[in-house]
């Protein structure tokens, strides 16, 4: 088909344009074109079901650069009634744009016909859809942000509605809305089936489904409708919940709180009500759907520290034992019974990501990397008392499967019987294949992921840098968020349907692992990078600030505390009355678990940050002197140890026939439990401080060289 209006022998060939779907018409007007002698084609801005939308130059302003948006409607059907309707459709949209002036609506500057073809020339909007910009936001939008969009929203309605008659522009969601760049100003566009509303007055059910309000599927339009379909965009805008993909009119089933704690009791009631199934019930005017959402924002402005209404808010001085909020109807401890506590160390905030081995103070003070003294020779027990790593081996094993993703790996992995999922530090939880390492899918956070995901029952509850700890279903959705107030390096472990986490803003946490609503806060000293292990009464964790602690499982409050002489990174390990633990103080401790009195420890030559494994009443632990040591719970006696040649601040996984884990140095190591001899080695491009998954016959980990990998057991 040729335009007179074209010039196409200086302009370049069709391409098929950047980020389109495949459905690409070959009749799309290349860069060049020219239509009406005036507008110049730069490229495809986007192509929908009745033609593509183009960036154009208005060559009839010489010497300046006037840039325009034209929207082109082609209608090939060969009736001819069809024709003239969906003509008739586009004309409705030129002529209500040029009536209108307001900064939330496109100005339209021109609009003609050629041949099959018409086209809308309107103010071209830089900057993006909301769709686009929610799609592309790691973790959730902030509230504020969204509720300032929709007040501009709602302005946009309010002139609409107030026209004579009311303009109802019924297809109201987040593709339709643009943020302007550089200026956060919103615009709306696709004005191609706003209605002139008269009472009484029916028409075709036309709009997007999930956004458009039940009785818009009746065929009624009224300007209610267009505060549903806002109220529809606001639920998907903050929690990243798509309505389309939803069973219709469901929003009373999961209000937005439900699926983003985060979110204020004030918006989540403006939420609900605009999205009332009834008209009658929702707000009755675009002004004062306004009104609430200007004092929802208020409100949320006017909040100091932002925490999810079931968050109990601490003051940074509030003593542990505060905690009101009891899981099981205990009491709390009184308070002339509490144990009185030293104030806050100061720890700096945010606290800095550190690299791994964490670069904490020498113990006693060297250079880092810390140059490891030749151990004190030990005596040899019965059977050989030191195995040691027998010279270099080339990899004698291939891995099963690798997959590569984006940045470092420091997180372990989990699986179920079918999907392995991994924290990874370019922001995202990974969800692979187990058998084949295929990518499944994947859900991104606003931080690096250090943390362990822990599996219950539908949904992995994970923590992130970004100082949110979030549950997504096994589909990859999000299900809830509990946010902190530090970054969160400590795994969650999951009993008695509540999920325990520590984050480096001093805070246990015990939130309910189906809602994330918090039940109690335990604050220490010092950052929580520790991940608890929980007893029948207790929770045990440790601490940056070189304690371990005992907390009551119910009600938060502190039972005891242990104190070393450096950080306790370590997970501690129970068993039966005994918890076992490492310290950056270079001991490994055996404690009393109803006391916290120590037991044993036993001396290593550096810093421990590797958790102990516990297996046939021995303790699995390694240590950055090299060596993993094997410790006979019963005494405290070094059973025996290893040495990795590298340091080791991976947790061992322990079979009846092996021992794995990885090393600084970036080998992954498999030794036999009872001669702690060599069984194979490989070697990755990076140190790994992911510890090992053992799962049939597979041993799953993952690598600072950005690669997980999956190596025969």
């Amino acid at each position: 088909m040729i335009f007179e209006t074209q010039r196409l022998e200086d302009s370049e060939p069709p391409k098929k344009p950047q980020n389109l779907d495949s459905g690409y018409d070959e009749n799309i007007l290349p860069k060049g074109a020219v239509l009406q002698k005036r507008y110049e084609i730069i490229k495809v801005l986007g192509v929908g079901g009745m033609g593509a939308v183009y960036l154009a130059q208005d060559l009839r302003f010489t010497g300046v650069i006037r840039r325009c948006a034209l929207k082109e409607m082609i209608s090939t059907t060969p009736d001819p009634h069809i024709r003239r309707l969906a003509v008739e459709s586009f004309s409705r949209e030129a002529n209500l744009l040029v009536q209108l002036n307001h900064p939330g609506i496109p100005k339209i500057y021109d609009f003609f016909t050629e041949a099959v073809r018409s086209y809308l020339v309107m103010e071209y909007v830089e900057g993006d859809d909301l769709e686009n910009v929610l799609e592309n936001t790691e973790g959730m939008l902030k509230e504020e942000t969204v509720l300032d969009w929709a007040i501009q929203v709602c302005d946009v309605l309010v002139y609409l509605h107030g026209q004579i008659p009311p303009i109802i522009f019924r297809d109201l969601k987040p593709s339709n809305i643009m943020l302007r760049k550089q200026q956060n100003k919103i615009a709306l566009i696709d004005f191609g089936i706003a209605k002139a509303f008269e009472a009484g007055q029916k028409g075709t059910m036309i709009g997007t489904e999930g956004y458009s309000p039940p009785e818009q599927y009746r065929g009624v339009a009224d300007p209610r409708g267009d505060i549903y379909a806002l109220g529809a965009t606001l639920h998907h805008l903050l929690t990243k919940r798509d309505p389309r993909l939803e069973p219709p009119f469901t929003f009373h089933e999961e209000p937005a709180r439900l699926l983003n704690p985060s979110l204020s009791e004030e918006t989540n009631a403006v939420i609900m009500k605009a999205l009332e199934y009834e008209p009658e019930k929702r707000y009755q005017s675009a002004q004062t759907f306004k009104d609430a959402l200007v004092a929802a924002l208020k409100k949320d402005k006017s909040v100091v520290v932002s925490a999810a209404p079931s968050t109990q808010v601490l003051p940074p001085s509030a003593p542990a034992t505060n905690t009101t909020t009891i899981l099981s109807g205990q009491p709390p401890v009184p308070p002339q019974y509490q144990t009185p506590q030293p104030p806050p160390a100061q720890y700096p905030s945010p606290y800095p990501s550190q690299p791994y081995p964490p670069q904490y103070p020498p113990y006693p003070p060297q250079p880092y990397p810390p140059q490891y003294p030749p151990y004190p020779p030990q005596p040899v027990s019965p059977g050989g008392f030191m195995g040691e790593a027998e010279g270099e081996l080339s990899d004698s094993i291939l891995p099963v499967w690798k997959f590569k993703c984006e940045d470092e790996i420091r997180s372990s992995p989990v699986a179920d019987k079918l999907t392995l999922y991994i924290g990874v530090y370019d922001n995202n939880i990974y969800a692979l294949d187990l058998k084949n390492g295929q990518f499944k899918w994947k859900y991104a956070t606003e931080g690096g992921i250090a943390a362990k995901p822990f599996i219950y029952n539908d949904r992995i509850i994970i923590g992130s840098e970004d100082r949110i700890a979030y549950a997504i279903s096994t589909s990859g959705r999000l299900i809830w968020t509990c946010p902190t107030e530090g970054r969160i390096r400590s795994s969650a472990r999951v009993e008695f349907e509540h999920a325990f986490f520590g984050s480096d803003d001093h805070r246990l946490y015990a939130v309910n692992a189906q809602t994330g609503r918090v039940i109690w806060r335990f604050e220490a000293l010092g950052p929580i990078r520790s991940s608890p292990t929980l007893g029948d009464e207790l929770v045990y964790v440790g601490s940056e600030d070189g304690h371990v602690y005992a907390v009551d499982l119910s009600s938060g409050t502190h039972r005891w505390k242990f104190r070393s002489n450096r950080n306790v990174t370590s997970s501690p390990a129970l068993y039966r009355e005994m918890l076992i633990v490492g310290s950056g103080d270079w001991n490994i401790y055996g404690l009393d678990a109803k006391t916290g009195y120590s037991i044993w420890q036993v001396r290593t030559g550096q810093a421990v940050i590797s958790s102990p494994v516990v297996h046939d009443e021995i303790a699995y632990i390694g240590s950055t002197d090299k060596y993993i040591y094997a410790i006979d719970l019963k005494n405290g006696r070094v059973h025996w140890k290893f040495n990795a040649g590298s340091p080791i601040v991976s947790t061992p996984a322990v079979t009846d026939e092996a021992i794995y884990f990885g090393t600084v140095g970036g080998e992954v190591i498999s030794i036999n439990r009872r001669d702690r001899k060599i069984r194979w080695k490989f070697k990755t491009g990076g140190p790994i401080p992911s510890s090992p998954l053992v799962a049939d016959g597979i041993v799953y980990i993952g690598s600072t060289d950005h690669h997980v990998y999956a190596l025969p057991a």
